[in-house]
């Protein structure tokens, strides 16, 4: 959109932006689902060689961020988040632009990495542990870089910080596909004698209703007839099904009988429009505490531990949004903004006209 009107833009890091499409008046480095520095990262093309200079080695993520290597990890967080600010301060002095956009996944990595060493509830803290104090000397750290670069800026800059969403402690696993076998809505050709990722060929289809899929919240699948290949389900038991699962699962408690909360969505109900294949049902687990675990062989509908690597943290709705401007909105605390808010406040802010299939408010 600030293309079309012909704003000079600068996007670092953005998420979605690999691969790089060519951005008019503007330069790209993209985010971090680029598979490595060998695909192409930049627009224009020749971005790159700037960049790997300046930056000294850009580093796109912490790969290894879901493991044991805790030393590795950490040494890895800071070095990405100083050649990221580094390369955007040389951005900001030496190109022309109206609008400059960047991402730090530092936040994101350490607090995935390290929140079981300083919250007290989680079950691998103890006090006294070399991590203790890692998140928080981090932020500090990272407040540091911001205050380096805001410092480069002129009073007319209008400023927004902002996350996509926020972290809480992961309480454990829901093992959703083992959830579904259990009640007789998933049928396998063979149960594995180890954790498996489940895929469609392990899945007995002409018995299966239901399946799932892992992540920071689950999704299930519904197998209906004239919908999937080998559907099952009666297009006209379809609804009937769903209040079914979403009346079980929002009942779903954990190994000790209590509930957790869950909270069942059908995407039609919180999403303006669906595009491609959604699932049937989301759902998050005591309230996002739980992550959705999709592999099977566990025996077990609970677990304590992330199917794809070590992980103490999980998402949460509420994130950060901080802006200042020169009407002075940095002094006021408000609780009512949502993150579609974002791009029609920038547009605005900038003088351009709202498309009208955008959604959200200017934040007044």
């Amino acid at each position: 959109i600030l293309s079309r009107y012909d704003k000079k833009t600068i996007v670092i890091g953005v998420p979605q932006t690999y691969p790089p499409k060519p951005v008019r008046n503007g330069h790209m480095v993209t985010c971090f689902l680029t598979p490595d520095k060998n695909c192409q990262y930049t627009y224009p093309a020749d971005l790159r060689y700037e960049v790997e200079k300046v930056s000294e080695g850009y580093i796109l993520d912490v790969n290894n961020f879901r493991s044991g290597e805790k030393e590795d990890i950490l040494n890895t967080v800071y070095e990405m988040t100083r050649k990221r600010f580094k390369l955007v301060r040389h951005f900001i002095k030496n190109k022309e632009w109206d609008f400059f956009m960047m991402v730090e996944m530092g936040t994101d990595r350490i607090q995935h990495a390290f929140w079981g060493f300083f919250d007290n509830r989680h079950s691998m803290y103890f006090p006294g542990n070399k991590y203790e104090n890692v998140i928080f000397d981090y932020y500090k750290y990272i407040d540091e870089e911001i205050g380096k670069t805001l410092a480069l800026l002129d009073k007319d800059t209008i400023v927004l910080i902002v996350s996509d969403h926020g972290a809480k402690m992961m309480e454990g696993g829901i093992c959703i596909n083992e959830w579904l076998i259990n009640n007789g809505y998933l049928k396998l050709v063979h149960y594995p004698e180890e954790i498996t990722q489940i895929n469609k060929h392990m899945i007995d289809w002409d018995k299966t209703m239901v399946w799932g899929e892992g992540g920071y919240y689950g999704r299930l699948f519904f197998n209906v007839k004239g919908r999937e290949p080998r559907g099952v389900i009666p297009k006209q038991n379809y609804e009937f099904l769903r209040n079914e699962l979403i009346t079980a699962l929002e009942d779903l408690r954990d190994e000790k009988g209590q509930s957790i909360n869950t909270k069942v969505f059908k995407p039609e109900e919180i999403y303006s429009e669906c595009r491609n294949i959604p699932p049937d049902l989301i759902v998050y687990y005591g309230d996002l505490s739980w992550r959705s675990i999709g592999s099977v062989g566990h025996n077990t509908i609970w677990t304590n531990e992330n199917d794809t690597g070590s992980d103490d943290a999980n998402h949460a709705q509420h994130g950060i949004f901080v802006m200042s401007d020169d009407n002075g909105y940095h002094s006021e605390r408000r609780d009512d903004l949502k993150i579609m808010d974002v791009a029609p406040t920038v547009l605005d802010r900038m003088g351009i006209e709202i498309p009208p299939y955008m959604e959200g408010n200017v934040i007044k």
